[in-house]
């Protein structure tokens, strides 16, 4: 069996680089022996409904707006979701998949795909700098996560999202504490970085929501792995 992680609109939600989160989800898979593909779907192009995991990135108030407008048109993402696949989303991503979010500087609204129940608009101040967050694991358990927010949205839950960590430095959704969104097989965040090479265990999370059981743990790499989060831990915090 080979699990498929999808890439979603490049040209359109491509602009940050986040799509390395698919290369992390691709070798984690690999390292643990399991056959992974990374597809990457065009606006014009099918997408497919196998997928385990779909990712959108970051991108521009008119790339939003197209990007709603093709993947509403296709309908394949909503039926991948309603067969148990993962959605990940980050920044422009994760506001498309609310209810609605506002574009240009008259702050026009948009309705988004409604995968969410968040809304985003337009906040008093810019977010730009590193974040660190606090996510507590579906276990009970917490970690931190790093990564690097840029975005003028502010995004505010409805009582069916939940948030996906809570702020100890930045910004994050609207700068009252709490960070991304999860709702069903929908996690959302606004940090780049790419955020899961920067944290691998949202990375492992992903996957074994999409594969329905846990991962063994991984050996190769993790020494450097955690090096590197030591010492971004320790810049952030500064």
């Amino acid at each position: 069996m080979t699990v498929k992680i999808v890439l979603v609109y490049q040209s359109l939600l491509g602009i940050y680089g986040d799509q390395g989160n698919s290369k992390v989800l691709a070798k984690r898979l690999q390292w643990r022996g399991i056959d992974a593909e990374v597809i990457q779907v065009e606006p014009g192009d099918e997408l497919p409904r196998d997928g385990a995991v779909y990712l959108l990135g970051g991108g521009e108030d008119n790339a939003q707006t197209a990007a709603v407008r093709e993947l509403r048109r296709g309908g394949e993402l909503f039926d991948a979701l309603g067969e148990g696949a993962v959605l990940f989303a980050v920044c422009a991503g994760y506001q498309i998949c609310g209810t609605t979010f506002t574009i240009g500087e008259n702050d026009e609204v948009r309705e988004g795909l409604g995968l969410l129940d968040v809304e985003t608009r337009r906040g008093p101040t810019r977010a730009v700098g590193e974040i660190l967050t606090e996510w507590t694991r579906p276990d009970g358990t917490t970690t931190l996560l790093t990564g690097f927010e840029n975005h003028g949205g502010y995004t505010t839950l409805g009582p069916d999202a939940s948030p996906l960590a809570r702020v100890q430095v930045g910004v994050g959704n609207d700068g009252r504490g709490f960070e991304g969104a999860v709702q069903g097989r929908v996690v959302a965040t606004y940090p780049h970085g790419p955020v899961l090479a920067r944290n691998p265990e949202l990375a492992d999370h992903l996957l074994e929501l999409a594969l329905g059981r846990p991962l063994e743990p991984l050996a190769r790499g993790e020494k450097e792995i955690a090096g590197l989060r030591r010492e971004r831990l320790e810049f952030v915090r500064r």
